[in-house]
């Protein structure tokens, strides 16, 4: 028996999970009735009402909760379901309008407040938040993107932007000051003095939405409860998407005794945000005190029948103005089922018809703010400025310790040293996560106050990217080791200057660069290849390790240099075609020469074969159309980078343009080497 009661159970479970509310509710129903225990039976009651109360017979429901809650009052634990059914038929109906225009957010607004962004610490990601609210934030995750941000107390206020902000909003500004001094005054047990100083933060920032709710907890404090609510009221209206308005405006309605509009509020912030679990757990009680058995009647601590009229007047909250209300054509649509909840749930009798009025007059003068904060003060060139280019900034980058830079300037001076420019603090971290995200609000500011000194410098830094795109002029050049068309060339890249060479081509989009080998008197060789780059790994110390491949080949034409490494004017080498009997004999060469290469790999040793073969790859096959390409065959490059010749030896092959001479030097290479073997 308990085997079939057990199977059931889980079938019922099933159904409730595929909301198949109504066979759960049979199901939970039968069980109920076979119970032998009082325990099991008010659990099995209990889970029947959720099924029904999902399915959207709430009329039904209810009068099954209130059963279940006669012999003993309901654990809010145990109306956890109910809660959320609740939840989400206010969800359903969609997001409240907002008081205004706008007024749901601003660009100088913080993600976790929603209001002015005082003394703001900017994340990884490039967004800004006030900086104590990343302090209380755990765990700390970006509102806007969800990229994790790490612990709120290591991030430092960002003093260009804080600065920027000040100048351009001076009220909100000294709002926010008098506003940390009132919560200062609150939080030494002094409510009258911090009350002071948030009715003349409110003179300077009347439509911030913080101000109100924080000032409606100071009149709780002080059992000033009417004001508090007009407060709390005013909050709401202000910014209607902010879950902790409708928290503290649940809470003073509960300390005034107006339980149905304080589980209102609460199942309105759970809408708004669902891991609310102080919202939850009130409403929870909330709803226990209403399903609460008659007999349970007592007077509260402001003398407000708890139970009875609790019972009385929350029928009429959930259930409407008839049971009509609560039908529901379509039960697997949940969206229509939770869209008569809202309904019914809002549609609540006020107990007395100047509560309505005092609402109206909250959202009257909410109105009549401005929808979002206007600048009242003026940015100048030198309130952005870079302090290492001194240039107005271009893809602003904010380091942990507050400090902003372009990007370009910081990663050149990261280069050098892995410490702050300003105040040296260690930002080897920050440079090993190579992730420099863009200060959006600052590149927000610039664009909207100061446009046309923005776009003289955005053309400025296009003529700079276009230099460096050339490949043809002033081409950035590596002085190492001879590289060859088509042959992986892998490079260990730790000196300044390269870092900042390599980051320039990535930049750019070229993803080229030259290699040539030194010379003493020129500096470089005259002959060179030039090298894409595959793929780049960083450490943390700003080394790097680059793969690269061979493309063409060049000749220099003029040595140069930019910012501590070399760059030339290059022309690019073609090897010249033949035709005819002069085909037909450099065919033949080419058959020769290929097949002293193949015996020649072949006689090394396997443990060298290998070695090469894991840094070079396998030898290139023989090719059909040998003039194909301006380098010629693959395979000479690869048995050129291979052969134990010194670079001095190499640089002729690479500088000739003919195949026929190309292929006679290899020939006499490998003829060498063969005879040397034999000896």
């Amino acid at each position: 028996m308990e085997a079939e009661s057990a199977v059931m159970l889980q079938l019922a479970a099933d159904a409730f999970q595929a909301q198949n509310f109504d066979l759960a509710a049979e199901i939970y129903e039968c069980e109920a009735a076979g119970a032998r225990d009082a325990r099991g039976r008010r659990e099995l009651t209990v889970r029947r009402a959720d099924a029904l109360a999902f399915a959207g017979k709430f009329t039904e429901a209810f009068g099954v909760y209130r059963r279940a809650a006669e012999a003993e009052r309901l654990q809010p634990a145990q109306l956890d379901r109910l809660v959320e059914c609740l939840r989400e038929g206010i969800r359903a109906q969609g997001p409240r309008p907002s008081a205004a225009p706008g007024s749901s957010g601003s660009s100088v607004s913080c993600r976790l407040c929603l209001s002015f962004l005082f003394e703001p610490a900017t994340l990884p990601c490039g967004h800004s938040c006030c900086k104590k609210c990343l302090e209380r934030e755990r765990p700390l995750q970006c509102r806007q993107c969800g990229r994790e941000a790490g612990p709120g107390d290591a991030h430092r206020v960002n003093v260009m932007l804080s600065a920027a902000l000040a100048k351009l909003y001076p009220e909100l500004q000294r709002a926010g000051r008098l506003r940390r001094e009132g919560n200062a005054l609150y939080g030494q047990k002094r409510p009258d003095e911090a009350l002071q100083k948030y009715k003349q933060a409110i003179l300077n920032a009347p439509g911030d939405h913080l101000l109100f709710n924080n000032r409606s907890q100071i009149h709780s404090a002080l059992k000033h409860l009417d004001q508090a609510l007009s407060d709390a009221h005013m909050a709401v209206a202000l910014k209607p998407q902010w879950p902790k308005g409708h928290m503290r405006k649940a809470q003073v309605l509960v300390s005034l005794g107006r339980s149905e509009e304080a589980l209102e509020e609460y199942l309105t912030c759970l809408s708004l945000e669902p891991e609310c679990g102080a919202a939850r757990t009130e409403a929870q009680k909330l709803l226990s005190e209403i399903l609460a058995p008659v007999s349970d009647q007592v007077l509260d601590h402001s003398g407000t029948l708890t139970s009875r009229t609790l019972l009385k007047n929350s029928t009429a909250l959930l259930q409407g103005d008839s049971a009509d209300l609560w039908a529901c054509p379509g039960r697997s649509d949940r969206s229509k089922v939770t869209g008569h909840v809202e309904a019914g749930l809002l549609k609540r009798k006020r107990r007395c018809s100047d509560t309505e009025d005092e609402e109206t007059e909250e959202k009257k003068r909410a109105k009549t703010v401005s929808p979002g904060p206007e600048a009242s003060g003026t940015l100048d060139l030198m309130d952005v400025e870079c302090s290492l280019c001194m240039r107005l900034f271009l893809e602003p980058v904010t380091t942990p310790c507050g400090h902003t830079f372009c990007l370009q300037c910081l990663e050149r001076c990261l280069d050098h040293n892995p410490k702050c420019p300003l105040c040296k603090e260690e930002l080897s971290e920050f440079l090993e996560q190579r992730q420099f995200s863009r200060t959006l609000l600052m590149e927000e500011l610039i664009s909207k106050h100061l446009p046309s000194e923005l776009t003289e410098r955005q053309k400025i830094h296009q003529e700079e990217m276009d230099e460096l795109s050339n490949l043809n002029r002033s081409v950035p050049i590596f002085v190492c080791t001879m590289a060859f068309p088509t042959v992986p060339c892998p490079l260990h890249i730790f000196e300044p200057c390269y870092r900042l060479m390599i980051r320039r081509c990535m930049e750019t989009g070229t993803n080229r660069f030259g290699m040539c080998l030194e010379d003493k008197l020129k500096g470089f060789a005259d002959f060179g290849c030039l090298l894409e780059i595959r793929d780049v790994k960083f450490f943390s110390d700003g080394r790097s390790v680059v793969n690269t491949v061979g493309m063409r080949r060049f000749r220099v034409v003029q040595h140069r240099e930019r910012d501590g490494y070399n760059t030339a004017d290059i022309e690019y080498l073609e090897d010249l075609k033949v035709e005819g009997a002069a085909e037909l004999e450099l065919q033949k060469l080419h058959d020769l020469v290929y097949d002293l290469g193949v015996v020649w790999v072949n006689s090394l040793k396997l443990e060298q074969k290998e070695r090469i073969e894991g840094h070079f790859g396998p030898m290139p096959p023989k090719e059909l159309e040998i003039q194909t390409s301006p380098n010629g065959p693959s395979w000479c490059w690869w048995l050129l980078a291979v052969l134990p010749l010194e670079g001095r030896a190499q640089l002729p092959f690479l500088a000739l343009t003919s195949l026929k001479d190309r292929l006679s030097g290899l020939r006499k290479v490998l003829l060498f080497m063969s005879r040397s073997r034999q000896r």
